[in-house]
């Protein structure tokens, strides 16, 4: 069952779009009637072309992944240079509590280094 002031407010509603579309000329209507007839046209018409290179286009994409990857040289460097081992690296060797233990002794003699490399 409809409310009352929800079934007036509808018909209210109703009459003043049904007196506004009167009230457009020729002009109007007809354009209307194009759009509408040209968004029906839109909607029948398939939508997605792209989808049929989907597949291909897929397969295309795996096939550049594996030649860039069999043509890249894969760079192994399991032993780093002697002269490319950082200070961070000789803490975490087996030393390292040690090491840990006296940083501050080490940050001292670090510092020291410095001071008579300047003066």
């Amino acid at each position: 069952m409809m409310n009352k002031p929800d079934d007036t407010f509808d018909r209210q509603a109703k009459a003043a779009f049904d007196e506004s579309v009167d009230k457009l000329d020729a002009a109007t209507l007809s354009r209307l009637n194009r759009s509408r007839h040209k968004a029906l046209a839109e909607l029948q018409r398939p939508r997605h072309r792209w989808s049929h290179w989907m597949p291909a286009t897929g397969v295309a994409a795996a096939v550049l992944v594996a030649v860039l990857m069999l043509q890249s040289p894969t760079a192994v460097d399991d032993f780093p240079d002697a002269a490319n081992v950082t200070d961070m690296e000789i803490l975490l060797g087996e030393d390292s509590i040690e090491m840990l233990e006296e940083l501050e002794f080490y940050s001292w003699i670090d510092t020291a280094e410095m001071d008579s490399d300047v003066g």
